[in-house]
């Protein structure tokens, strides 16, 4: 009997088995109804897995027909599949159907690597703004105008949404909204930047070739110099020395306190107008020396020595903006140009002779006959004034203090032989 029963057992288990077994497989191939139509494709009869297969390469051979073109003026960006790709919604679906009929499962369309295709896309578009600006001509006209032009971008959010509207429509062409990039400047502040704010002359005997050839040649150096906001302009790093191998000749210098000849004579002149024309700009000197002897072509405390390497002429551009400088020679006098930014002051310069030093006794030399070799000058002292105006109001600015040596007549006189007659 418990034979039997252990017999039973088995046998029930066994069947149990098998039915599951059964069961399992009879579900797992399990076919759908005929007469199903999932987006208008018979998948009746089919596996789920088969009918997977069936839509995804219907939609796939669908897709590979499609392009989608984004277009800006006629510059034209096209995508196809593989760069199109689809999100289905099949395996949601496919298990809920239980019986035939029409049912629809949503595919979604997107393009692979859209941000990198859009960042590209900007990037290829992209113009920056030309803001305006000038050149500064050594010559002619002081500068040249360029209006520039305004650049232009890409709207990339609104590409993007529109990328997506035409995947989900009927790829529909897209075309590309641009933004203009406006320009931060017009000419009009290029040229508010670049006007004339001060010119300086003086005057000097064209018929003395050896100096003005090398006022003329120290004049052409800095002719066309641009000097940045914040730069040091300095006279001797721009003009170089005054040496023959360099061009200069010998003329007249004043060298501690006496007339006498070398190489670069003249070149004063140019460091005094330019002085004079930095000063009347409202930039700030920061080195200057006057001459042992007052100079005819200006006023005193209104001169600027440079000798050597030593003795330098040297202002700073406070401005924010670039300062240019002209320094042009006539027949006669030489002119220097400050152009800029104005800084909204009027300036002008004052000078005043405080006391006058008497000229020492004449030297007396012998010669030939009696006669003056060279005439003696009185010595002077003297203060300079930087006047700077503005709305009514005004200041003035002692700026500078100097003495210029007296300077005895020279005086030969014959020389007395009676006594080698007697």
């Amino acid at each position: 009997m418990r034979k039997l029963t252990v017999k039973f057992t088995l046998i029930i288990t066994a069947l149990v088995l098998i039915a599951s077994a059964v069961f399992f497989c009879c579900g797992f191939v399990t076919r759908l109804p005929r007469g199903t139509f999932v987006n208008g494709t018979d998948v009746g009869g089919l596996t789920r897995t088969a009918a997977k297969t069936v839509l995804r390469r219907g939609v796939e051979e669908e897709l590979k027909t499609k392009r989608l073109h984004i277009c800006a003026d006629e510059r034209v960006f096209t995508y196809a599949f593989p760069e199109i790709d689809y999100v289905d919604t099949f395996d949601e679906l496919l298990p809920k159907i239980t019986r035939g009929g029409v049912y629809s499962a949503p595919v979604t369309y997107r393009l692979n690597g859209k941000d990198e295709i859009i960042d590209g896309i900007c990037a290829a578009l992209y113009r920056a703004p030309t803001e305006p600006y000038a050149v500064f001509n050594a010559e002619g006209e002081p500068f040249t105008y360029f209006k520039g032009s305004d650049g232009v971008e890409c709207d990339r959010a609104r590409l993007s949404a529109d990328i997506d509207k035409s995947l989900e429509g009927g790829f529909e062409q897209v075309r590309i909204c641009t933004r203009v990039i406006k320009r931060q400047l017009t000419t009009e502040d290029i040229k508010a930047r670049t006007q004339k704010i001060y010119s300086f002359t003086t005057y000097f005997d064209a018929d003395n070739t050896d100096r003005s050839g090398n006022i003329r040649l120290a004049a052409s150096k800095i002719n066309g110099c641009t000097v940045k906001s914040g730069e040091t302009f300095s006279f001797n790093g721009t003009v170089g020395a005054r040496t023959e191998g360099n061009g200069f000749k010998p003329a007249k210098i004043i060298e501690d306190g006496k007339f006498v000849l070398g190489f670069g004579g003249g070149v004063c002149q140019v460091s005094t107008t330019l002085y004079n024309a930095a000063l009347l700009s409202g930039l700030e000197i920061v080195e200057y020396h006057p001459h042992s002897l007052q100079v005819g072509y200006v006023a005193p405390s209104r001169d600027a020595m440079v000798s050597g390497s030593y003795f330098d002429l040297k202002f700073k551009n406070n401005r924010l903006t670039p300062i240019y400088v002209r320094v042009n020679c006539g027949l006669g006098s030489i002119t220097c140009t400050v152009y800029g930014e104005s800084d909204g002051y009027k300036y002008s310069l004052k000078s005043t002779v405080t006391n006058t030093i008497p000229r020492p006794e004449a030297v007396i030399v012998e010669g030939d006959e009696d006669k003056i070799l060279t005439y003696g000058r009185e010595g002077t002292e003297s203060e300079g004034y930087l006047i700077k105006s503005r709305g009514g109001e005004e200041t003035c600015t002692l700026i500078r203090k100097d003495k210029y040596r007296a300077v005895a007549d020279v005086v030969q006189k014959a020389a007395d032989n009676s006594a080698l007659t007697n």
